[in-house]
């Protein structure tokens, strides 16, 4: 029953605390307006990120077809695989995609898959993201290091 309670637990949770990071709407925002195609590729299941998605209003954003689960590939992060599957999905090379990662591990696996990688550092201290390009703390300020 592990799995059932840790979840029920989790989602629980996510109704009471779970809020939207300041910023990230406005930079979907961005993104869609310059064209710029993106995804969600997470270790989290696709019913974890569902639950997330829409208690933070987040799910308009984030249609079924570009959200991506570990639960889709055989290996999760570090492995890349999650990573060049998002971006075979998307049909982007994987040299040619960006990943924003707040985990040592999603910062190892964006990194064996030939993407650059920046680390959000609004919880994670920029010493536990190792390899990432570059760093930020404010979601504001990933419009510019993206060149939009």
């Amino acid at each position: 029953d592990f799995d059932t309670a840790f979840h029920a637990r989790v989602f629980a949770a996510f109704q009471e605390e779970l809020e939207p990071v300041d910023g990230a709407v406005e930079v979907l925002k961005r993104l869609t307006a310059a064209g710029v195609p993106y995804c969600v590729a997470s270790s989290g299941s696709h019913e974890r990120i569902r639950v997330g998605h829409r208690k933070t209003g987040l799910d308009a954003w984030f249609p079924e077809e570009i959200v991506y689960s570990a639960e889709d590939v055989g290996r999760g992060k570090p492995a890349p695989d999650l990573f060049l599957h998002a971006a075979a999905r998307r049909g982007v090379a994987p040299e040619r995609c960006v990943v924003v990662e707040d985990s040592r591990l999603g910062v190892q696996a964006a990194v064996a898959a030939g993407m650059d990688v920046y680390g959000f550092t609004a919880m994670t201290p920029e010493d536990r993201l190792t390899g990432a390009k570059g760093f930020f703390s404010r979601m504001e300020e990933l419009p510019a290091i993206l060149g939009l």
